[in-house]
């Protein structure tokens, strides 16, 4: 009555080898059916060439499990059967959406059972979803590093491959996974895969570098997918095949980027959580929260090991005037230059935090009292030269106090610090702008100091 020429099979496999042969319009299927369901008909459809587009209008009971199973499988709509109206309108509404389409017979005569092309289909759908079931439980990982060496583990378990990037956008840095001859081959088609330009020349990679990668220069182009989190680009994802691979590692990157951008998201996060939870918004330095915890593990290792470590505290001389008669703004920006200054004065392995206020904290491993002090000195004449401005343009003199105290045997960090403390409240009431150490007679004071005090 709607125009329809209708073909009837007797059979789910029947009806597929229909639809195979003479693409139609649009078909027709109970959702559980004896010989195959209506998913699996649904799954071979649209996994074949010549079907890909053709609707699918599955049938059954009421339910959300059924209509859900329905969706799943890629069908076009689900009617409850006896309700003719709707599948009378879920049929035209079929056929407009796919239009004038070009029918063609594809069906090969090779012998081959619509069964085992289903069995085929269905083999390859559950791969991917073993996949990207992989993929998605790297969202455990807490860290961009340990995401990528997990990711790279995986990935050679299923693929070969030359080599194989992951890059993330913020922050900006990338993994690359190479064999370890090939890897300065690697790492300059990884960057121009990424396209990271000469400003992020000085980017260094997270290196993996194990024969899990078979390495060799020549090869098909890499291949290259972006990571979105949503509607968010989170990162590139971009593997080189070896010479045969090329499809096998196209379908398997497209499972990859598709489910990677949560995982990458979530490292991200957690990264970014503990940063904030670790480091002083102002200064950019340690908290006291994250020094303690750095400390106490250096002074557990210089008492073990019999290491020399010292420690500096040092607090920002008047500071309250600078609040007070500038306002907070500016000193705020003496916070934030004095941290600046410090971070980059020290050694890689110091340690160094905003203890609270204006007060500052070193650690110095394998640094022994004299040379303790000589690095305090230094940084005590670096803060005293360094130009700060206020709001207005006009200069911020500032100076600082200095305490130097060096582990003792068997000595616990509160200890230590409160050493530290109280050669800071000696330097204060001596004169400020100086450095004192810890159990130094009060008639010692040295010529920098002597100027210092003069000053």
């Amino acid at each position: 009555m709607q125009g329809f020429e209708v073909t009837v099979a007797s059979d789910g496999a029947e009806g597929a080898r229909l639809a195979l042969t003479d693409p139609p319009a649009a078909v027709v299927a109970d959702l559980w059916m004896p010989s195959i369901s209506g998913v699996q008909l649904c799954r071979l459809l649209s996994a074949e060439p010549a079907t890909s587009d053709v609707p699918v209008v599955l049938r059954g009971a009421e339910g959300r499990r059924h209509r859900f199973w329905a969706e799943r499988a890629g069908a076009i709509a689900y009617v409850v059967k006896g309700r003719m109206g709707d599948l009378v309108r879920a049929l035209a509404r079929a056929v407009v959406s796919r239009g004038d389409a070009e029918f063609f017979t594809v069906l090969p005569d090779d012998g081959s059972d619509v069964r085992d092309r289903i069995a085929a289909h269905l083999d390859a759908a559950l791969f991917d979803s073993v996949i990207a079931a992989e993929v998605r439980n790297l969202a455990v990982c807490e860290s961009f590093e340990r995401l990528f060496d997990r990711f790279a583990q995986f990935a050679s378990e299923v693929a070969t491959y030359r080599w194989l990037t992951v890059q993330t956008l913020s922050p900006l840095r990338f993994g690359l996974h190479a064999s370890p001859g090939g890897r300065e081959v690697a790492e300059r088609e990884a960057r121009a895969a990424l396209d990271l330009g000469p400003s992020a020349a000085a980017l260094a990679p997270i290196s993996i570098e194990d024969d899990d990668a078979v390495g060799g220069t020549d090869g098909p182009p890499p291949l290259v997918r972006a990571i979105s989190f949503g509607e968010t680009r989170v990162g590139t994802v971009a593997i080189a095949p070896v010479t045969g691979t090329e499809k096998e590692i196209a379908s398997l990157l497209e499972v990859f980027a598709r489910e990677l951008g949560g995982a990458v998201r979530m490292s991200t996060l957690v990264e970014e959580s503990r940063r904030q939870a670790t480091v002083d918004a102002l200064t950019g330095m340690f908290n006291r929260r994250a020094f303690i915890e750095g400390a106490t593990r250096e002074v557990a290792r210089a008492d073990h090991c019999v290491m020399p470590l010292s420690l500096v505290l040092f607090d920002l001389d008047h500071f309250k005037q600078v609040n007070d008669q500038r306002g907070h703004a500016s000193g705020d920006r003496v916070l934030h230059a004095v941290g600046r200054l410090v971070q980059g004065s020290l050694r890689p392995a110091d340690l160094c935090a905003r203890w609270g206020g204006e007060e500052f904290v070193l650690l110095l491993p394998q640094t022994c009292a004299a040379q303790a002090k000589e690095i305090a000195e230094r940084l005590r004449a670096a803060i005293a030269v360094e130009h700060i401005e206020d709001e207005a343009g006009e200069p911020i003199p500032i100076s600082a106090s200095l305490g130097v105290a060096t582990l003792q045997c068997r000595e616990v960090l509160d200890s230590f610090v409160d050493r530290a403390d109280r050669a800071m409240y000696r330097a204060k009431t001596s004169g400020r702008n100086r450095v004192w150490a810890e159990g130094e007679p009060a008639s010692c004071v040295s010529a920098s100091e002597a100027v210092a005090a003069e000053a």
